[in-house]
């Protein structure tokens, strides 16, 4: 049987993995899917050669798609979103001269966002050179949940802190160089961080905003629309590669496919502390975060549209874009749980029945009505006990502004 050719771009993160395993463990060829990944250098590449065609999907950052579909791209084109690539795997990594300040000032060398940022917000009153901190795009989980974490300290951004845009692999590099004090970026660049430039990771994602989103399947709307049926094969391969990765049994081989020049080209042992949850967060301290990276359980790959409200309403915040009702419609609807699901049903998994929810609302693990057996998704707390509706957008970016 000849195999379709499919091209998908990609960065060198652990997040790839499930685009990586479908390619290697062969789940994109039982779908009849010739995967071919081009590793690119940045997400500016990424989100140009996407808008041009230049690959059939890529790998994105959540917010991408939504950017690209209300029009906030030098080459926007509309663009959905039919799968997540997990939840989690950021994290907020310092200098040691930096953490070296925040411990005196009371931060614990535990991850918690709230301590970490009551120290960092003494750090900056006290600073006479404003602190300078680097994310990897624009229009990404890193910048937003950076700047939410920062907001919610009493830290302002710009006015505060400065922060710039770098690819990831570079950050560990600018951070030993002094460029810059402190970086958000996923995994392996946070465990690079602290084995090559003596950094410390001060918090996660996971202690940000529990069971959050981070990376995606983006590709255009009018190319999902003629390949339908090409997309659903595409989401029962990565699937099969989320469930097949979620097997901590198999972490020591994914480490080692991962480490391949083509791929991260890093030794597998910086990969697997995120693929484990074991974290070395610096100065000899390890850290077990369970939810740092979750590849398949608590429904990590399906499309909430609140997720996608939820960032909307950032670069709402930010002054990305104007606010109206047809704009918030337009970013909610580029995900598209009704892909997945139409896709994934025939296999008999467990998915959601609601397309959204109140995002900050679960503090455990809770079981939610699925359409088939039982599903239970993790809890999904911001660090500051806020609470996102989606239904309520409005009321949401009124009451941040107010702040």
């Amino acid at each position: 049987m000849s195999l379709i050719a499919l091209s998908a771009g990609f960065l060198p993160l652990l997040d790839s993995v499930l685009l990586v395993l479908a390619r290697e463990k062969g789940f994109a060829a039982a779908e009849g899917l010739d995967l071919h990944l081009v590793k690119e250098t940045s997400w500016a590449n990424i989100r140009d050669r996407a808008a041009l065609g230049h690959f059939d999907f890529a790998q994105m950052l959540a917010p991408m798609p939504i950017a690209a579909t209300l029009g906030l791209n030098p080459l926007s084109v509309p663009m959905i979103t039919p799968m997540m690539l997990g939840l989690g795997n950021n994290g907020v990594t310092v200098s040691a001269a930096l953490w070296a300040r925040l411990a005196d000032a009371g931060a614990p060398a535990t991850l918690a966002a709230g301590p970490v940022g009551a120290a960092l917000k003494q750090v900056v009153a006290s600073s006479e050179q404003k602190l300078r901190f680097g994310v990897v795009h624009q229009t990404s989980s890193h910048n937003y949940e950076l700047r939410y974490w920062l907001m919610a300290s009493g830290i302002v951004p710009e006015r505060d802190i400065e922060i710039v845009v770098l690819p990831p692999p570079l950050l560990p590099e600018a951070l030993g160089s002094g460029g810059i004090d402190g970086y958000c970026v996923g995994e392996p660049w946070n465990t690079v961080g602290v084995k090559n430039a003596g950094a410390h990771i001060a918090t996660v994602k996971a202690a940000i905003w529990r069971s959050s989103p981070d990376k995606v399947i983006g590709m255009r709307a009018h190319w999902a629309e003629a390949n339908s049926e090409i997309v659903a094969g595409l989401i029962r391969a990565v699937h099969h590669a989320a469930v097949w990765c979620g097997e901590s049994t198999n972490h020591q081989e994914i480490a080692a496919i991962m480490a391949a020049p083509h791929y991260l080209g890093l030794p597998a042992e910086q990969i697997l502390p995120a693929l484990n949850g074991q974290l070395d967060i610096g100065g000899g301290v390890a850290a077990s975060v369970p939810e740092h990276f979750v590849p398949y359980a608590g429904a990590a790959n399906f499309p909430w549209t609140s997720h996608a409200a939820w960032f909307y309403s950032q670069m709402v915040r930010w002054g990305e874009v104007e606010h109206t009702a047809d704009r918030a419609r337009a970013a909610a609807m580029t995900f598209r749980p009704d892909v997945y699901r139409s896709a994934l049903t025939p296999l008999g998994v467990p998915m959601p029945l609601a397309d959204s929810k109140v995002e900050g609302l679960l503090a455990a693990p809770t079981e939610v009505p699925s359409t088939a057996g039982t599903l239970v998704i993790g809890p999904d707390g911001f660090f500051d006990g806020v609470q996102f509706d989606p239904d309520e957008v409005e009321a949401y970016i009124a009451a941040q502004r107010a702040a």
